[in-house]
């Protein structure tokens, strides 16, 4: 239990030792001068413990009450052996003033032996994790979530409720609409070939000639994106002809063409 001196710039701090109580500062004064705990030099342990508290004061510490209380209580003491004894026990014998201090310490002393030994045993308690009541914790976990889903209390009635909320639910996720990517074996880019290679042989075609084996209407949409580009590349032209939705395509002399290829 030595002091500290901290050093800070041109200012000094002291550290001093702290106890728990002042009879853990008396034993502390007997065991660092090996005194007889039955035979306690009063006047050396009062002026140890007074200079002790007038230290504290000196550095604004606050001093507890039951410091002083002790030092009032060893003042007195110290009083009483300067001055001739009159109190005797039934058999006799003077009563000696240091008798209930020697008492409260030897008990205070007995506590605190045992104190290491409690502290290791807290230490290695806090360490292991309780049993418990399983069924009364799990009870208690219900409570602050939603019971129907505790197993332990689940009965008829609440399992229809949730047989009824999960078919809603089914009911919902059945009328949720569903996007389904279908991919087509179509390119513009072999619609724009098929259309040039359809003019090899003759001089014009007609769009109902091209869109005649059309699948379908991706189908007709792809060749007519590609009657655009090849109207776009100037590699044909286009003548309209009778009735609607209906022209002739007609193959330009072009070197285009030959980058298409």
């Amino acid at each position: 239990m030595s002091a500290h001196l901290i050093i800070t710039d041109l200012n000094y701090e002291i550290k001093l030792p702290l106890f728990e109580g002042p009879f853990d500062l008396l034993l502390f004064f007997i065991e660092r001068d090996e005194l007889d705990i039955y035979d306690i030099p009063i006047s050396k342990i009062t002026e140890d413990f007074i200079g002790y508290i007038a230290h504290l004061e000196k550095l604004n510490i606050d001093v507890a009450s039951e410091f002083i209380l002790v030092a009032a209580t060893l003042m007195r003491i110290k009083s009483k052996l300067l001055l001739p004894r009159e109190k005797v026990d039934e058999l006799g014998n003077e009563i000696d003033p240091r008798e209930e201090l020697v008492r409260h310490l030897l008990e205070y002393k007995k506590y605190k032996s045992v104190i290491g030994e409690l502290t290791a045993l807290e230490e290695k308690r806090s360490l292991k994790e309780k049993r418990g009541n399983v069924l009364k914790e799990i009870k208690k976990l219900a409570e602050t979530t939603d019971v129907e889903s505790e197993l332990q209390d689940v009965d008829l009635y609440k399992l229809l409720k949730i047989y009824e909320r999960v078919l809603v639910r089914f009911e919902e996720e059945q009328k949720k609409p569903v996007h389904t990517i279908v991919p087509y074996p179509h390119t513009i880019a072999d619609k724009k070939k098929e259309i040039l290679s359809k003019l090899v042989d003759t001089s014009k075609i007609s769009f109902v000639d091209v869109i005649a084996s059309a699948q379908n209407k991706v189908t007709v949409i792809f060749n007519f994106l590609a009657i655009l580009e090849l109207l776009q590349m100037q590699l044909i032209s286009l003548t309209l002809g009778e009735g609607y939705n209906n022209f002739w395509i007609q193959k330009l002399d072009t070197k285009q063409e030959k980058k298409l290829a």
